[in-house]
């Protein structure tokens, strides 16, 4: 009997022994495959993707870089691929209608993962919610989508200059353009040509001394020219620097505003030429009967105007000025013919 029962208590030590082994090594699996522990509560949530590039069940799920759950399901719905993923229920308040779900990966190899992004605004999401999906930038696969895209658009402009579309494709399939080119390089050259050899005024200007040195005389003359003005010599120095003619031109602006301000008040002739009602109309009469004694002599009524406009009454009285004059010359030359006064006592 007491070999009897030393055998069972040790089968008993063993099997105690092997039970805590195969409960250590369970939860040293799920410590280590981040489940937060054996007993840590967990709640399911899905996300939609249009091609999960080779995501398997078993993939970690990261929040924010840092490893917290692992896909559970695949699946693919219509189109679209549904993601089912297992995650502590602690990380509820961080996934939020706000956090977006990306494809990642775990290593250069292509394994793939979950990215979600942590954030605390909006509403958490709840048990089998889904999250939003997108593309995370600088990840293997946005950088695979955008080099993609450039090889499209590579193709597509390789396409529109092998069609002969733009400027670059007519040159490579136009030869009319083409010969304008070549035409334009051949001006340039020849232009650079005539410049060298020192024709025009570019070419005289690179390569003529005297015209070099004329345009630096020119620009110490300007520089002189400016030297004298801020010295105050001429007229603009004096301008720009003597305070009396400053004054003397603020006296007369000053002037000038006094006399416009007079004006305007109707003060002086001028102001009431400008202003004053029955003066511009006194005027206005008189130059209107100007007009009409001016009309009157055009058409060569009265007295002035038959002397302007009779050409006989004109003649007339040339004719008995003519002789006048020739009475007054005669008179002039024999006085006592025709002013002879005799006196008869009776």
């Amino acid at each position: 009997m007491p070999r009897t029962r030393s055998l069972a208590w040790a089968e008993l030590k063993i099997g105690l022994v092997t039970i805590f082994a195969v409960v250590m090594t369970v939860a040293l699996v799920f410590l280590l495959s981040g489940e937060g522990g054996l007993f840590a509560d967990t709640y399911r949530i899905k996300t939609v993707f249009p091609n999960v590039a080779g995501l398997k069940p078993g993939a970690p799920v990261r929040l924010a870089g840092m490893e917290i759950g692992t896909v559970e399901e695949t699946e693919l719905v219509g189109e679209q691929v549904e993601v089912t993923m297992e995650v502590p229920e602690e990380r509820q308040s961080q996934i939020t209608t706000g956090s977006v779900a990306s494809l990642g990966s775990v290593s250069l190899l292509g394994e793939g993962a979950v990215d979600l992004t942590a954030s605390t605004e909006g509403t958490p999401i709840p048990e089998w919610g889904y999250v939003r999906s997108g593309r995370a930038v600088g990840s293997i696969a946005d950088v695979a989508v955008q080099a993609t895209e450039g090889i499209e658009q590579i193709n597509q402009v390789l396409s529109d200059i092998r069609a002969g579309r733009g400027t670059i494709g007519q040159l490579f399939t136009n030869d009319s353009v083409y010969r304008e080119l070549e035409g334009l390089v051949a001006a340039a050259e020849h232009v650079a040509q005539a410049v060298n050899s020192g024709r025009g005024t570019l070419g005289r200007l690179i390569n003529d001394p005297t015209t070099a040195r004329s345009m630096e005389a020119a620009v110490k003359s300007l520089e002189s020219m400016t030297a004298s003005i801020r010295a105050g010599e001429g007229t603009i120095g004096k301008l720009l620097t003597d305070d009396a003619m400053a004054r003397s031109l603020t006296s007369t602006t000053a002037n000038v505003d006094a006399i416009t301000g007079r004006i305007n008040r109707g003060e002086g002739t001028a102001g009431a030429l400008i202003n004053d009602r029955q003066l511009y109309d006194r005027l206005n009469s008189m130059a209107s009967r100007v007009d009409q004694v001016v009309e009157s002599l055009q058409k060569g009524e009265g007295t002035a105007g038959q002397l302007l406009q009779d050409r006989q009454l004109y003649e007339n009285m040339n004719a008995t000025m003519a002789e006048v004059r020739k009475l007054v010359a005669a008179i002039t030359a024999d006085p006592r013919k025709y002013l002879t006064v005799r006196v008869s006592i009776f």
